[in-house]
């Protein structure tokens, strides 16, 4: 299986298709399977990494404690692992704090950025909902029941009685592949750390926001506060999805992705 040495420990990242590079940073507890309705379509025109974060998935659990940054550090290690000097990131959720301190560290590695349900962290943003955060304290370790609990927030539509299979599906994988409670509780502590909103107007990166009208996780208002804060931002809410609307719009949102990373 495809591990990569980078900043002292083992990723592990499967790439699909040819052309400029996308790494995908997944959320909480996710690995890079959670990518799954966007590698299809980003993989015709583009080499996309999905990568399981240290913590996540079949990459290294070191019993230590890290920041967000030395998550960004991680997949700087990737690209220099794979001798790629730069790429674009499309990131959700913890995954986009990662990719936020990754194109704060590095601005030359970086070439466009796009931010899915997201935040800058920190007191001026807009708070997680006490329900969110009882369902996030309270992992029990049991795989299927904790990414059930919190899969019931994430979805804004109908899309889990309209697409049950897949969600079993996926919930499968996750069981197959699941994240130690230790290691769900580093994850979870690291991003209770995030906060990059005064430092956020130094990247002059083209960064295109997405974010779903009816997000019970990261609440919508943090999109706009983001975008506002980025000097060269493209927001767009889609109004009826949840948390996870890369899943519930996932075809709109891997036209706007594509068309984004496309752009002259």
């Amino acid at each position: 299986m495809p591990h990569a040495r980078a900043n002292g420990i083992n990723l592990y990242y499967e790439m699909t298709g040819s052309g400029p590079a996308i790494v995908l940073l997944s959320g909480l507890g996710a690995d890079g399977h959670f990518w799954y309705q966007q590698v299809p379509a980003l993989a015709a025109r583009f080499s996309v990494i999905a990568v399981d974060n240290r913590d996540a998935g079949r990459s290294d659990k070191p019993e230590v404690a890290y920041t967000l940054r030395t998550m960004a550090d991680d997949v700087a290690g990737l690209l220099d692992a794979l001798e790629i000097p730069s790429a674009h990131l499309v990131a959700a959720s913890m995954g986009g704090f990662i990719a936020q301190e990754f194109a704060l560290a590095y601005p030359q590695r970086l070439r466009r950025l796009v931010l899915c349900c997201t935040s800058f962290g920190g007191l001026n943003s807009e708070p997680i909902p006490p329900q969110t955060t009882q369902v996030l304290l309270s992992r029990t370790g049991d795989p299927e029941r904790d990414l059930r609990a919190f899969l019931a927030l994430q979805f804004g539509t109908d899309y889990p009685q309209q697409h049950a299979r897949d969600i079993d599906t996926y919930a499968k994988w996750r069981v197959n592949h699941p994240q130690p409670l230790p290691s769900y509780h580093r994850q979870l502590a690291a991003s209770m750390q995030h906060n990059t909103e005064d430092r956020l107007g130094a990247l002059q990166h083209p960064v295109l926001v997405l974010h779903g009208g009816r997000d019970q996780v990261v609440p919508v208002r943090n999109a706009e506060l983001l975008a506002a804060k980025l000097p060269h931002a493209t927001l767009h809410i889609f109004e009826d999805a949840g948390h996870l609307v890369l899943w519930e719009d996932a075809e709109q949102a891997n036209r706007m992705i594509i068309e984004f990373l496309q752009a002259n």
